[in-house]
């Protein structure tokens, strides 16, 4: 049992990932649309209320993804992301300058000030969008490391096309998504545009991630994942198909679940290592080189049973209260507010 454990702990670290991309996917996209896709201000607190109830919750897998990881396999943690500094410390200012701007945009009535705010939400969401494509990319494909698992090369070396190729997948990914959102959770004016949007975009927006999915599959892909792959194209069509019939619901779905399908392939294929090494595959870190001892995979284990069914309970009760469109008629005018 304790020598399946790292192998566990690679699945559920795999599963956070793919429960990320799914839920912050989407409002990572909405927050790049607000200067893409919305004509006016009311129409961007139409997208802003869509995700208003749940970003923060949603934060919580990227927390949860990666504290697993440093708690799990502390050599993977170590590598990756001491060689990923720069990258991951743009993905946490996006994130900072995102939140704030959620928070503050609609604290002072000046068009000036909601539309810097704007762009902070904008810009953060495709800094943390890209950020974390590139490190997921390069924990798939490989990084220069030596035989103690550091990083070799200055500060960029991890600036590689794989890198680009990863946060393309993750940046045109989450803009695809939102749209599917868009169109899910409100209605009228905004709702005809996400629809458009959507269609628009599927066709060429998956195609970065179709492709860092073949990149692995032709180096270490196995039938399984390569049957995943597959199934992944065929969720696409599905959801430009759905979409296309107006069934917004199963078209968000069926997008989902492609993505799912092509995350699956991508770590199943390379399983068994969690960060190879592009200067000799003897320097790969793997499930059982880099992991914890099994005590500690054991009680975390334990944990994980009481507090992975909480937090899916929590966020799906949220996201059931919250499940009514938004319309542009359910948003008042934008008003000063004087303190009393």
């Amino acid at each position: 049992m304790t020598e399946a454990l790292p192998t566990l702990w690679f699945v559920l670290i795999a599963v956070l990932w793919c429960g990320y991309l799914f839920l912050e996917g989407f409002d990572l996209g909405v927050g790049m649309l607000m200067k893409l896709m919305a004509r006016n201000d009311t129409q961007r607190r139409v997208l802003l209320n869509t995700v208003g109830p749940v970003w923060d919750g949603n934060e919580v897998w990227l927390v949860t993804a990666v504290g697993a990881t440093f708690a799990a396999f502390p050599y993977w943690y170590a590598s990756l992301l001491s060689a990923l500094y720069l990258p991951f410390l743009l993905v946490l200012l996006g994130l900072i300058f995102r939140a704030v701007g959620f928070e503050w945009r609609g604290k002072r009535h000046s068009d000036a000030w909601r539309n810097g705010w704007d762009w902070a939400i904008a810009l953060g969401s495709f800094a943390a969008a890209a950020g974390i494509g590139a490190a997921l990319a390069l924990t798939t494909t490989g990084l220069p490391l030596n035989e103690n698992g550091d990083r070799v090369g200055g500060a960029f070396a991890w600036a590689t096309w794989p890198a680009l190729l990863g946060a393309a997948a993750v940046v045109f990914f989450c803009l695809v998504h939102a749209a599917a959102f868009i169109a899910l959770k409100t209605d009228g004016g905004v709702r005809r545009q996400a629809d458009r949007l959507f269609r628009r975009l599927l066709p060429v927006a998956m195609l970065p991630f179709l492709g860092w999915a073949l990149l692995v599959q032709l180096d270490t892909g196995s039938v399984l994942t390569w049957l995943a792959v597959v199934a992944a194209a065929a969720g696409l069509t599905a959801a430009y198909r759905f979409s296309a019939i107006g069934r917004d619901g199963r078209a968000f779905a069926a997008l989902g679940l492609a993505m799912l399908a092509l995350v699956g392939s991508i770590f199943g294929a390379v399983f068994p290592v969690v960060l190879p090494s592009t200067l000799d595959p003897a320097f790969d870190l793997t499930v059982q080189n880099a992991s914890s001892s099994p005590y500690t995979l054991g009680l975390m284990s334990i944990v994980a049973c009481f507090g992975v069914p909480l937090v899916l309970a929590y966020q799906a009760w949220t996201y059931w209260v919250f499940r009514r469109r938004v319309t542009e008629s359910s948003i008042p005018p934008a008003h000063a507010v004087t303190a009393l």
